[in-house]
């Protein structure tokens, strides 16, 4: 008989991305039986698979009132379909998941911990943010963390015993598809980018891919970028992701208004094809305050492309500092600054960099590999019931 697993996450765009091929592999093995529970999103819908059973939910972020009502929502489903597994990310739907699978007494409650909301917070707010990870955690049977940087970092801040918690491999939500990211056509990629957004060849172009918001550190980006382009008019910044209202209004509105006039700026908004962008970039810039892993960092090191990224917890496992690509303190123009001028002013090792960047994720976070070993942490799991 099928084991029943069911993926929990606030948005359905999320398991899309993040879980979608984990959840094929399992199917494929012919021992589970598939779920998917997020936000009705019917455009993100007809992209699944038919094998895919998904359970529509409304889920807000942040914190709210209404988190009662969906508990109990949830609680129920858990009970009617007496899921085997079920399985849950990003913090609301983690604590809300983890909350009611234990109520409805589901054997095996796997939290994906792909970093912590409440480091980037103070005071109050990071107190309670603190305390309902802590509970989620509590909750869990079975914590699977994104990277051993912050598996270390949750022991400290005694979120868990050493006992629980457990990296698979060498850690990231995915790893890379080595099939998409095709190095071979890094040259294509490249040529049909910055066609498209009239770069000229010569240009120097620094990239960054994520939401467009100030805790992923594009106040600090922006500011380097003026500074730069004050310097240097043969470099172009690509700017790839989302440019929803919410985001850029936490952004230095001055900044922001300057980027969008500057012709050496460009909002590309958010791409499907993101292998493509990494390929169009000599260097890939990700300055965010806090994540749980830094997905986009070996994604761009997987087409070759050399990193500068902050020095926050999640992004530890990413890269080999002064290998392939410069760490710089976080929140901090200047750094970024002065690392963005080395790659700038050393081409050559910009490309060196590049080659030891792609020779890392191929050892280290090859897409197959990690999925067989998570297929089979799930198989060991139910092997325990």
């Amino acid at each position: 008989m099928k084991k029943k697993i069911c993926f929990v996450t606030t948005i359905a765009a999320s398991l899309r991305t993040f879980l979608l091929k984990t959840a094929e592999a399992l199917y494929e093995t012919g021992e589970f039986e598939i779920y998917f529970m997020a936000k009705p999103d019917p455009e993100i819908e007809k992209e699944f698979p038919e094998f895919v059973h998904f359970i529509p939910i409304q889920m807000k972020r942040g914190i709210d009132f209404s988190l009662f009502k969906v508990i109990g929502q949830m609680k129920k489903i858990f009970v009617r379909e007496k899921f085997d597994i079920v399985q849950y990310f990003t913090p609301n739907a983690s604590f809300y998941a983890s909350t009611a699978a234990k109520r409805a007494k589901v054997p095996h409650r796997i939290y994906t911990q792909w970093g912590m909301v409440y480091v980037g917070f103070s005071g109050i707010k990071r107190k309670i943010f603190k305390m309902l990870e802590k509970k989620t955690c509590t909750n869990s049977t079975y914590i699977e963390v994104e990277n051993r940087a912050n598996l270390r970092f949750s022991h400290e801040e005694g979120l868990y015993p050493e006992s629980k918690g457990v990296v698979i491999g060498n850690g990231s939500a995915a790893g890379v598809s080595l099939e998409r990211y095709d190095v071979s056509k890094r040259e294509e990629f490249r040529a049909a980018v910055r066609e498209k957004h009239q770069i000229p060849e010569n240009h120097f172009v620094f990239g960054f891919m994520g939401r467009v918001t100030r805790d992923k550190g594009v106040n600090e980006l922006l500011a380097a970028a003026k500074k730069m382009l004050e310097q240097h008019d043969d470099v172009t910044f690509l700017i790839a992701g989302a440019l929803s209202e919410t985001n850029v209004s936490t952004l230095d509105q001055e900044l922001y208004a300057w980027a969008k006039e500057c012709p050496n700026v460009i909002f590309a908004g958010r791409t499907p094809t993101p292998e493509q962008y990494y390929a169009a970039m000599d260097c890939y810039v990700m300055p965010s305050y806090r994540e749980g892993f830094g997905m986009t960092i070996i994604e761009a090191q997987g087409m070759m492309t050399p990193v500068v990224i902050s020095d926050i917890t999640g992004h530890e496992d990413t890269m080999k500092p002064n290998e392939s690509g410069l760490c710089v303190q976080v929140r901090s123009s200047d750094a970024l600054f002065g690392a963005m001028t080395e790659m700038y002013q050393n081409p050559e090792k910009c490309l060196e960099m590049g080659r030891v960047g792609r020779e890392y994720v191929e050892s280290s976070f090859e897409q197959k590999k990690l999925i067989g070993l998570i297929v089979e942490a799930r198989k060991k799991i139910i092997g325990k019931a």
